[in-house]
């Protein structure tokens, strides 16, 4: 979970007896508070051990996966065009061990880079690759850590709609160590009826594979209008996952900066649950700091 000032930068040096957490309604006890992120030194690779995972099972280095949307639709594809030269900023404030991976979903969901912290590779796909070409063939994985060790570009061509794109993409990260970030550009999804926009049939299985794989979806909205019925989607997906939705059609560089604090690090807490708990439960985190905003999903598996 992640903590943020009014601004958008993160908050780190909290305490557990800075949190408040309820299981459904019940409160829970916050045991450890754990800061994992450039300001206290720490690397992100020290979550794992905070989990219980091996120490030295994951490099040191953040896990971000850019998911751009795409559509040819006008005030889609300019908002998508500007957001990709504004994603080209975020990658400089990148460390030399974070690894990016770049997917993109149209028709259906498109692998362009597997995980890697090679930034021109980055960039030449950004700029180039995914407006005017096709994905390259992505050869053996050149590590552990790989979109590809079990999401293929065969299993791409049958994820639609980008809810089971989502779902696959979930599915990949599950077996890695610590927490991941997901970037989505995107437009929104969803089923606009009489009633309001619904989500697809395939939601719920996409949002329990981000929930598993312990992914914060970042919403990025590149829709040039000031509200749109189809945002629900990409709101929705975010709130439930531990991100947030911006919009980027006044204020762009707003959204960059946010996510940038958003990034730079996040809290592990380890919480003692409450009795009967139920495996899933909803769960809600605050903290007493005046002006502070949370982000953490608003469901948890707990262990016994």
């Amino acid at each position: 979970m992640r903590v943020l000032d009014g601004m958008g930068r993160a908050i780190p040096g909290l305490a557990a007896e800075d949190f408040a957490v309820t299981f459904g309604d019940r409160p829970a006890r916050v045991e450890s508070a754990t800061w994992v992120g450039a300001a206290s030194g720490e690397s992100p690779a020290a979550e794992p051990a905070a989990l219980g995972f091996p120490e030295g099972a994951v490099p040191r280095g953040r896990l971000i996966v850019f998911l751009f949307q795409k559509d040819l639709e006008p005030r889609r594809i300019a908002g998508l065009m500007r957001m990709l030269f504004r994603a080209k900023t975020f990658l400089d404030t990148l460390g030399p061990d974070d690894r990016v991976a770049v997917v993109s979903f149209d028709s259906h969901l498109k692998i362009w880079l597997d995980f890697t912290n090679d930034r021109v590779a980055v960039r030449r796909v950004l700029e180039r690759g995914l407006l005017l070409e096709r994905p390259r063939p992505i050869g053996e994985p050149a590590s552990e850590i790989s979109l590809t060790r079990t999401l293929s570009q065969e299993a791409g061509r049958r994820a639609y709609p980008i809810e089971k794109g989502l779902r696959l993409i979930g599915e990949a990260l599950e077996p890695l160590p610590g927490s991941k970030s997901i970037v989505l550009f995107g437009h929104g999804f969803g089923r606009y009826t009489a009633n309001g926009v619904m989500m697809e049939s395939g939601y719920g299985e996409a949002l329990a594979a981000l929930q598993r794989a312990r992914a914060a979806v970042f919403s990025i909205d590149v829709t040039l209008a000031d509200y749109h019925s189809l945002e629900v989607g990409l709101q929705s997906v975010s709130e439930e996952t531990g991100g947030f939705y911006e919009r980027s059609f006044h204020f762009s560089d707003r959204a960059v900066q946010r996510l940038v604090g958003a990034l730079a690090g996040h809290y592990v807490l380890l919480v003692e649950a409450p009795e009967r708990a139920s495996e899933w439960t909803d769960v809600s985190v605050r903290v007493t700091r005046r002006g502070a905003t949370v982000l953490a999903r608003t469901a948890a598996q707990t262990r016994r």
